[in-house]
């Protein structure tokens, strides 16, 4: 791994430097608690993130982004109807949170996505996945494959709603950011049509969405809510402001209330405490790798998206940016190829990393530029 500390770095901290806390101190938070600026990577807040815990109802956004993930392949569509099995409706058209499905009904995968979504239902999770891969068991396979693609390597699923499995479904908070951040920025279309709504209306029983944040926080919207006796009251919550986006996960909450208080006084705090600058604008060279055996030397990386960096309020901190590789790169190299990652370190603050990828093609070396290669390697 080669890193490459950028000329434009203000600062090289060493280990062990003290901590610059907010100029607005954090809000007494839930036992877990964790909160990242998605607009810069980085972590805002961080209490338990790596403690395992059962995520309820959380677990629907996963059924939600392996959805979005089969609409995208076209593997499923939005008008395709799914009938009801006479056994999913007898188990669970009684059982917990749910969107009324009747018997006899012939629904769409689109009522079922704003059912699971708006008012989390375990009816429409179960039909959603037997209507799309033939049974909850090949859904919760795809479910946990999803995971490990998205290095959600400390969760599993048991169940496509997160109902009780006798602690088979586990995640943690670290990870449900990580779905998070897949979930809005893989899908944008699909996450503002179905996250971020009130409540919703299925043969005419209009339901409330349990989101403590969705109407009352400004630019809340979405994710989910989720609760069992052992694991307590938990929440994964985003919010846009500008060109902010905070995601936060609150878990282990004793009570309701505790849950919704916990959740308001960090999303805000983390907006009024912190601000965003920006580094790079998409296509910007932020650096370069370097190529063995190439028609060049180099190739530029440059940032796919805007590279922000978030800074608390108070004191200027100074901030040190690297170049993380695995190099030199062994052409041929192709455009846009994700070979690298940024990563940001502002003082006070955690580490956060953002991908960089190639600007050019970069073919192999013919034989005179591999001996020229070899000859001024050698000096």
């Amino acid at each position: 791994m080669l890193a490459v500390v950028l000329a434009l770095s203000t600062a090289t901290h060493a280990g062990g430097a003290p901590r610059i806390e907010p100029a607005i101190p954090a809000p007494d938070a839930a036992p877990i608690a964790f909160l990242v600026d998605l607009s810069s990577g980085q972590i805002l807040l961080e209490r338990d993130a790596d403690r395992r815990f059962v995520p309820a109802s959380i677990t629907k956004v996963m059924t939600l982004y392996l959805a979005f993930e089969l609409l995208e392949d076209k593997k499923i569509q939005l008008n395709q109807i799914f009938t009801v099995r006479p056994e999913t409706f007898r188990e669970w058209h009684n059982k917990g949170s749910r969107m009324f499905v009747p018997h006899d009904a012939h629904i769409s995968v689109d009522d079922l996505l704003m059912g699971i979504a708006a008012v989390s239902a375990n009816d429409g999770a179960i039909i959603l996945a037997e209507g799309a891969t033939g049974s909850v068991d090949a859904w919760v396979g795809l479910m946990n494959r999803k995971a490990r693609e998205l290095g959600m390597n400390d969760s599993h699923f048991g169940t496509p709603n997160g109902w009780m499995d006798e602690g088979r479904t586990f995640t943690t908070a670290r990870d449900l950011i990580t779905l998070a951040r897949a979930i809005i920025t893989r899908h944008p279309s699909k996450y503002a049509r179905y996250f971020g709504r009130e409540g919703f209306k299925y043969n005419g029983i209009a339901q409330a969405n349990h989101d403590p944040m969705i109407g009352v926080v400004k630019g809340a919207d979405g994710l989910k809510t989720g609760f069992t006796n052992e694991a307590g009251y938990g929440f994964l919550g985003s919010a846009k402001r500008g060109g902010r986006r905070l995601v936060m996960v609150i878990a282990a909450s004793e009570r309701p209330q505790f849950r919704k208080k916990a959740a308001r006084e960090l999303i805000e705090w983390g907006f009024a405490a912190h601000d965003t600058k920006r580094l790079f604008v998409k296509g910007n060279a932020v650096g370069y790798a370097q190529v063995q055996d190439g028609a060049s030397s180099r190739v530029a990386l440059i940032a796919p998206g805007t590279i922000n960096a978030t800074f608390p309020l108070g004191p200027p901190r100074d901030v040190k940016l690297t170049i993380h590789y695995e190099g030199p790169l062994q052409a041929p190299v192709a455009k846009g190829e994700r070979i690298a990652e940024l990563e940001i370190q502002v003082e006070g603050l955690p580490p956060s990393r953002v991908p960089l990828m190639t600007a050019d093609d970069v073919a192999r070396a013919g034989p005179f530029r591999r001996l020229y290669n070899g000859i001024t390697g050698i000096f």
